[in-house]
């Protein structure tokens, strides 16, 4: 059954659309049929990291009823599909956030799993792409102002009558100065999916456009994300050669 996911995050700059971006390049490698949807309609970044910054049919358009969802839809060279939102600010007093909803259902129709990449903080976008999705997981940091936010965000979800699948906890240099992911998931209260560490081929592959287990499928962040992805999409059985550092995070 066709799912929606939305990738959210109570502060920017926690790698939100990274994540989204990798996640479902991850889970189009497992053979799953994927579109990742550009919903931070602000500030939007899905199209920059995969080269299509502009393009002639966005997210926008459709809900303008302007475009059938169908025609936003682009196929990155690697084969995952993304919906990009547009960089022009002129229409965005127009957009009516609430359609995204009936936007969702038609997506339903075209892939198993669509990803959306939500706006962070807990304003209108942000709360539309939550109410859009069956499941939401949130992206955090292990610092205690971006944990902090993503209890925030955790408790807004809830009041809107959703269920937080998990965090993913990204950036991780494994220091002193860090939260311990320990203290992360008792403060949350949410179970962690996994732990993505501080990678320096991240800005690489966005320079590349191109999601990061396709630039450098072998690094650590790399493996991390689709032993993510297979937890996501019920794949138990699978496997990553992970090195000690990555089996003792990704334990939690």
């Amino acid at each position: 059954m066709p799912k929606i996911i939305t990738i959210t995050s109570g502060k920017g700059g926690v790698g939100k659309t990274t994540t989204a971006i990798n996640l479902g390049a991850a889970i189009n490698y497992f053979g799953k049929d994927v579109i990742i949807v550009d919903a931070n309609l602000t500030t939007p970044n899905v199209g920059l990291h995969l080269g299509a910054p502009i393009v002639p049919v966005s997210l926008n358009h459709v809900l303008l009823g302007k475009a059938k969802v169908s025609d936003a839809v682009y196929e990155h060279e690697s084969g995952t599909k993304i919906i990009p939102s547009s960089l022009s600010v002129r229409e965005l007093r127009r957009l009516d956030h609430s359609k995204l909803k009936d936007v969702s259902k038609k997506l339903k129709k075209l892939a198993d799993y669509i990803i959306f990449d939500s706006a962070a903080g807990l304003g209108e976008e942000a709360i539309a792409s939550i109410e859009s999705a069956d499941e939401i997981i949130i992206v955090t940091n292990p610092e205690i102002p971006a944990v902090t936010d993503a209890l925030k965000t955790s408790k807004l979800v809830e009041e809107l009558g959703k269920q937080v699948k998990g965090i993913i906890v990204t950036r991780v240099r494994n220091t002193k100065t860090e939260m311990p992911i320990v203290n992360i998931r008792d403060m949350l209260e949410l179970p962690i999916l996994g732990v993505i560490p501080e990678d320096k081929n991240v800005p690489i592959s966005v320079v590349m456009k191109d999601a990061l287990i396709h630039t450098h499928p072998k690094s650590r962040a790399s493996r991390a994300y689709r032993k993510i992805a297979a937890k996501i999409i019920g794949k138990d059985d699978y496997k990553e050669n992970l090195s000690i550092w990555d089996k003792l995070m990704n334990g939690f």
